[in-house]
């Protein structure tokens, strides 16, 4: 069966960006006066030192113009995303990447200018104009990188030159989605089936059928190795850069650096990456040897770590099904959040369909003013169901900021980011498990709640763990090439799974298959943020309404207060390493009931 080309993709599975932008020439334009209107807040370079009434006129500026650029720069990042290999979508990506970089060098005075005035200049400033203490958070945060600042001719130069500071990032993308492609493969009963990214991550790698698993594997396998020495030399430029800027701007390490905007310390940092690795791999090997004994296997490879337990039963459903599911489980976190989750699952807030190009993997991209856009592939599966609550947890998460918080105090720390998602997830186990007295469902629900550990714990946790290393070894001088990548990510599976798993070529290429090494030290959050959703979670359940109230706060403080303080909201103390080990405890106790089923 051939793929759908997006044209032919049906329109109510794909999302409306019609309400970002009514018509491409509507964007088009706006981009133009986007760029045009500039002046609006260079007007005031050269003049942050006259007073708090000047500063504030220009964070307004600054403020109305982010508002109309996130409108710009996400309708063509998501044209891009449902189709990559569409040429005029790659076009207009390209005339962004442009325009931001002309935007970045010329209001790259705006934090140079904060950063020449007088020590205290900006609190003095907001005593004087009440008003400039919404813009207290965004300002703190140029401020505290004042030691490992440049001239303000450097820094202009350095934001002009964005657009190739971004291009590891949108080379691999592009590879991926337009470059790549797979040999078809046959199942059992003589069947051809399409092989895709999003297929093989999403479909065949869950398949219980170890054959036609095996083979799209191969499949993957053989193009992903096609690409290596080109993915690696374009990590090794993306590594180089942040090495390159950590040195020039005086940072202990790079390591040091990319942590900062996340207000994440080194010893939060390696907590995350040591205490999980080694807590976690007993349970995650026992796991493993559950699957390969119920499957019957002699050896069991990285293709079949997410095997369902239960080959023979594998609930599936609609979207329309799992949308009313997921509104059940959801809406125990009030009246406000429900109406954000129909709206999304009602409005085509999310986009469905598989066609020749889209990106892989899901994601949900929240421009500020507007509403959120879903990404994922839906397969038909409760485990898309479990994917789609993921996104929403972001949708609800920065919805509930925007409504609270200005542009520039939305986003918390990246150390927060994944916690309302996987929050999410486990509301949604925990519905499904207090509404069916199925035991086999139970079952495999405890197996789709390892899954979303699985995801979180192990997948992006060794991506951190890779990351870890190769900026070490960057820093010592060792060349980045696919064999080290290889021999690093080898490594660091043999250490995790011991004798649990076979490492061979695949899974030594997983390096390839996520985008998050180009986002700095993204993974390892994702375990941060599932540490804390599961304190919470269980808080939710032994308190209710109280935990609920401190959790929505938590997520209505957007930006405004350091990740360690928005845990505190919650009702959760992070700088603990033991709320890191009953995470963990946590999923070794659902290990031990499920191997009590079998």
């Amino acid at each position: 069966m051939e793929r759908l080309t997006r044209s032919q993709v049906p329109e109510h599975l794909t999302w409306n960006l019609q309400d970002l932008f009514p018509t491409t020439k509507m964007w088009e334009d706006e981009l133009e006066a986007v760029v045009t209107d500039l002046t609006t807040v260079t007007q005031y370079q050269g003049r942050l030192g006259e007073g708090a009434k000047t500063l504030l006129a220009c964070l307004l500026a600054e403020e109305e113009l982010s508002k109309r650029l996130i409108r710009v720069v996400t309708y063509a990042n998501l044209r891009s995303s449902e189709d990559g290999a569409n040429p005029q979508n790659q076009a207009n990506s390209a005339r962004v990447a442009a325009a931001l970089a002309t935007i970045g060098r010329r209001l790259s005075f705006l934090s140079s200018e904060v950063l020449a005035l007088p020590d205290g200049t900006v609190e003095r400033c907001a005593n004087e104009e009440p008003r400039l203490k919404d813009f207290l958070v965004p300002l703190g945060k140029i401020l505290v990188t004042k030691p490992h600042r440049l001239s303000p001719e450097t820094e202009e130069v350095l934001a002009a030159l964005g657009e190739v500071h971004s291009a590891p990032y949108m080379i691999y993308e592009r590879s991926k989605s337009s470059d790549m492609s797979f040999d078809s493969v046959v199942d059992s009963k003589g069947e051809s089936h399409p092989v895709s990214f999003a297929l093989y991550e999403d479909l065949y790698e869950q398949s219980p059928d170890t054959g036609l698993r095996r083979q799209a594997y191969v499949s993957f396998v053989k193009t992903l190795k096609r690409y290596q020495n080109t993915f690696a030399a374009t990590y090794a430029t993306e590594v180089k850069k942040q090495v390159a800027l950590a040195q020039l701007r005086e940072y202990e390490s790079t390591t040091h650096m990319l942590l900062q905007p996340q207000q994440v310390t080194i010893e939060m940092y390696n907590n995350i990456l040591d205490i999980i690795q080694e807590d976690l791999a007993p349970h995650m090997r026992r796991l493993a040897k559950l699957r390969q004994r119920l499957y019957g296997l002699n050896e069991l490879f990285h293709c079949d770590l997410k095997v369902p337990l239960d080959p023979e039963f594998s609930p599936s459903t609609t979207f329309a099904e799992a949308s009313d599911m997921i509104r059940e489980a959801l809406s125990v976190l009030g009246p406000e959040y429900k109406e954000i989750i129909d709206t999304a699952l009602k409005n085509r807030w999310v986009d469905l369909a598989d066609n020749v190009g889209k990106s892989t993997g899901a994601f949900c991209s929240s421009p500020y003013g507007v509403h959120s856009f879903i990404l994922i592939t839906w397969t038909d599966n409760m485990r898309s169901a479990f994917t789609l609550a993921h996104e929403l947890g972001h949708a609800g998460h920065f919805m509930l900021a925007g409504r609270n918080q200005r542009i520039g105090s939305t986003r918390p720390s990246m150390f927060f980011t994944e916690a309302p998602s996987t929050m999410n997830e486990r509301l949604l186990a925990q519905y499904i498990l207090a509404n069916s007295k199925d035991a086999r469902l139970r079952r495999w629900v405890l197996a789709q709640s390892l899954g979303t550990y699985y995801h979180n714990f192990v997948t992006h946790l060794l991506e951190g763990e890779l990351q870890r290393r190769i900026y070490a070894l960057a820093e010592s001088g060792k060349p980045i090439t696919a064999n080290v990548l290889c021999e690093e990510k080898g490594d660091v599976l043999e250490r995790f799974w011991g004798d649990a798993m076979v490492v061979d070529d695949g899974a030594r290429l997983t390096w390839m298959r996520q985008p998050h090494y180009y986002m700095g030290l993204y993974p390892y959050t994702y375990s941060a943020g599932l540490t804390l959703s599961t304190a919470v979670a269980q808080l939710i359940e032994t308190e209710g309404q109280p935990a609920v109230d401190r959790w929505l706060s938590a997520l209505k403080a957007g930006g405004t207060l350091e990740p360690l303080e928005l845990a505190r909201l919650a009702g959760v103390d992070m700088s603990n390493p033991d709320a890191i080990r009953r995470a963990v405890a946590y999923v070794g106790s659902l290990v031990n009931e499920l191997e009590g089923m079998f």
